[in-house]
């Protein structure tokens, strides 16, 4: 009888237990519901539209602009004096009939005279004390003296065509225009959008150079020089004609010097400018000579780049040989064998 009371009671207690918790845990979970629920969401705040006051011109078009600075640096004070600038009384006179020159006239040579027929080309280094006057800075009122503002005037004045030397071509296949050649100068196109100050919904093209890699004036000191040498039968003489002229600019770039052959110039054109101006003489200013003189007299130093020799690939010797004593040398080579030729035909 006890035991059945014991167990009894013991059943009692074990369900008053159970249904405490159930209803303990049935007011947690009611309690995070309602606090769930009453959680404040906070406003999102709207910034004020601010309506613009400046007037849009709906009627503005894009633009395109080119920049025209002229080339600095040669022929760039090019100002005539307003009195005599030398103290000969016939200066004046002198200077006009200097004006008024004709380059000598050639020889005729025939080809069927000619025994012997080379093409050699050759650069002049400004550099070179025999040189320097191919880069006199200095002006009169003929201009610039340097002589690749003489080419400049020449194209722009005289009507001297250039042509492109584009992939190492010296055959005077495609002419160039003046802006073409002062694009030369300038560097590279860069095209730029700019907004317009009316209308913030159009931009402007405006095209610039970018000089980065345009060549300094006192970098285009070399002249690369296209020649014939002819031996004429007739008169048992070697004749040297020139056929083109290409200035050559030294670019730095990554701080490595490259040479570029701006544009060739066919010399027969060239010939009437050059006989109007004269070389600086830096002994003497009274006996000057003209460049026409210069170049028929040869009274410059150039060295071998290229001939027709034994070149069976049309190379350039710095293309065979990678040692500049050793292009120097075979250069020389290629000159001495010219001249044994000439030799060779003489009877004393």
């Amino acid at each position: 009888m006890k035991k059945l009371i014991f167990h009894t009671l013991f059943l009692v207690l074990a369900l008053t237990i159970v249904n405490s918790a159930q209803a303990q845990f049935n007011y947690k979970k009611k309690a995070t519901a309602a606090t769930k629920d009453t959680i404040a969401v906070k406003p999102v705040e709207v910034m004020p539209v601010v309506v613009s006051t400046v007037a849009i011109d709906t009627n503005i078009k894009s633009t395109k602009t080119i920049d025209t600075t002229m080339v600095g640096g040669f022929n760039a004070n090019n100002k005539k004096s307003l009195r005599p600038n030398y103290g000969f009384f016939t200066e004046n006179n002198a200077r006009k009939a200097r004006q008024e020159r004709t380059p000598m006239a050639y020889e005729n040579l025939r080809e069927e005279d000619a025994l012997f027929s080379e093409f050699v080309w050759e650069e002049i280094d400004g550099r070179e004390k025999i040189n320097r006057p191919f880069i006199y800075q200095a002006y009169d009122d003929s201009g610039d003296q340097r002589f690749f503002a003489l080419l400049l005037r020449a194209i722009e004045k005289d009507g001297v065509v250039p042509f492109s030397a584009e992939g190492g071509d010296d055959r005077f296949t495609k002419p160039l225009g003046i802006d073409e050649v002062n694009a030369m100068l300038k560097g590279s196109l860069d095209t730029q959008l700019v907004q317009n100050i009316n209308n913030p919904n159009i931009f402007d093209t405006s095209i610039i150079y970018n000089t980065k890699l345009a060549p300094n004036p006192d970098s285009i000191y070399t002249f690369r020089l296209k020649e014939q040498f002819i031996f004429d039968n007739r008169t048992s003489r070697m004749y040297c004609r020139i056929i083109g002229i290409a200035p050559v600019a030294t670019i730095v770039i990554n701080n490595k010097p490259i040479k570029r052959t701006l544009f060739w110039i066919y010399y027969p054109e060239l010939r009437a400018t050059l006989a109007k101006n004269e070389v600086y003489n830096p002994k003497n200013i009274s006996n000057r000579i003209t460049w026409e003189e210069l170049f028929e007299s040869r009274y410059f130093n150039g060295y071998v780049v290229k001939s027709t020799l034994d070149n069976y690939n049309d190379k350039m010797l710095n293309a065979l040989y990678k040692d500049p004593t050793k292009r120097l040398l075979e250069g020389e080579k290629i000159r001495q064998r010219i001249f044994d030729y000439e030799q060779d035909r003489w009877v004393y």
